[in-house]
């Protein structure tokens, strides 16, 4: 389901992501490894890993992740008017939060309650998200998280990679149009598919944050803890059984790291983490076909991908093989329309290969697809360079 039935206009407020799996590594099985006779179960995973021998109720993130602290509420009280229309007091609460230089917001990659994030001003976008939904109930308006698949965003800290995802709130307007309340201005495209979840879904997603940060703190104890509350908000949140086998197999237990990349396909056939997390483990143990099988998978969807493609291109741009680049973006072009960002580099592409015609026919499609009116201004720009063959870009 892309839309839910709404029409939808978007508020962009700031850039923010939501770190949501780890370690590039893995594969699996149709049958789970075994301890002794016993297949692992998701329980056993969650309740009788060696890693949950030490773990207390204290080391799960305390905390309502929706509490409208006293500060929150009396901030309300000052700026919004609760007598107000609906239309009223979404626009007085995105201008409070976001128009007044006093009330100013910054991105961090740490995750927060509604409560901490509007206390330290800081937080990812899961972070602005609760603080954002808590405010709006707060006022009587109906909202709700979204989870937004939009293009795969990795970094990478360490020997850990993070792929990035997103969450966003939808406010119902009844007979109006709903908005989309977004801290997410580079990635965010109404284009994007989207579906609202419960609130149930959106802890897995807080938890699963905060144990994927005490996993790269090395606070393992705390880091199960967290993805075992995620899982036990909605067990079928895959991300959080992929961070499980991570954390496992760093932990050196494999045969839980295996089982728990099963249980992520069960709820995610199409995880890629989870496969290539399994074709890692396989190889590693000498179960070269296991390995082979999951990494020819892994390979197969990516290739289908049209981002994939684009990353691809990415690479081959900066590495100055325009033609490469070029190649990728045309299949990434030929299954997925109206994207920006592809058409964008493939004209820096044409214009690097010395292709000036071709170069600026791509910047205008770009500047014609362009969503957001920040990109059609950059995109004009670009243009005009490329129209009189400037250097700048």
């Amino acid at each position: 389901m892309t839309d839910q039935g709404f029409a939808k206009q978007v508020i962009t407020i700031i850039p923010t992501i939501i770190a949501a799996a780890a370690l590039a590594c893995c594969a699996t099985d149709v049958n789970k490894m075994v301890v002794g006779a016993a297949p692992i179960t998701a329980d056993d995973i969650l309740f009788r890993s060696p890693l949950a021998a030490d773990v207390t109720a204290g080391d799960v993130a305390q905390g309502d992740i929706l509490v409208v602290s006293p500060e929150m509420s009396a901030f309300l009280d000052e700026n919004i008017d609760r007598d107000g229309d609906q239309n009223k007091k979404l626009a007085q609460l995105v201008f409070a939060v976001i128009g007044e230089s006093r009330f100013v917001l910054s991105y961090d990659d740490s995750t927060r309650t509604a409560a901490g994030t509007f206390r330290d001003r800081r937080g990812n976008c899961i972070s602005f998200t609760n603080m954002f939904v808590a405010m709006g109930r707060d006022l009587g308006l109906k909202v709700s998280y979204q989870e937004v698949d939009i293009p795969p965003d990795w970094s990478m800290t360490g020997e850990t990679y993070l792929l990035s995802q997103h969450v966003n709130a939808l406010v119902d307007m009844h007979s109006a149009l709903s908005r989309i309340v977004d801290f997410n201005t580079s990635n965010f495209s109404v284009q994007n598919e989207s579906r609202v979840i419960s609130d149930e879904r959106a802890r897995a997603h807080y938890y699963n944050n905060i144990g994927v940060e005490q996993m790269l703190a090395g606070e393992t104890s705390l880091a199960f803890a967290n993805l075992r509350q995620s899982l036990l908000e909605d067990p079928t949140f895959s991300p959080a059984w992929v961070n499980l086998g991570i954390l496992h197999r760093r932990e050196n237990l494999p045969v839980y790291a295996e089982a728990s990349y099963l249980e992520a396909l069960e709820y995610d056939a199409l995880n890629l983490m989870a496969m290539s997390n399994l074709a890692n483990l396989y190889e590693e143990q000498g179960n070269t076909a296991a390995a082979k099988r999951y990494e020819d998978k892994v390979i197969s969807h990516r290739r289908n991908n049209p981002y994939y493609r684009y990353q691809v291109a990415s690479t081959a741009f900066n590495d100055g093989d325009y033609e490469e680049a070029i190649d990728n973006l045309k299949i990434a072009i030929s299954k997925i329309k109206d994207d920006d960002r592809l058409y964008f580099l493939l004209s820096l592409s044409y214009l690097m290969s010395g292709d000036d015609e071709k170069a600026a026919h791509w910047m205008k499609k770009a500047e014609a697809a362009a969503q957001v009116s920040e990109n059609q201004k950059k995109y004009h720009h670009k243009l005009d360079l490329l129209l009189n063959r400037g250097s700048e870009l």
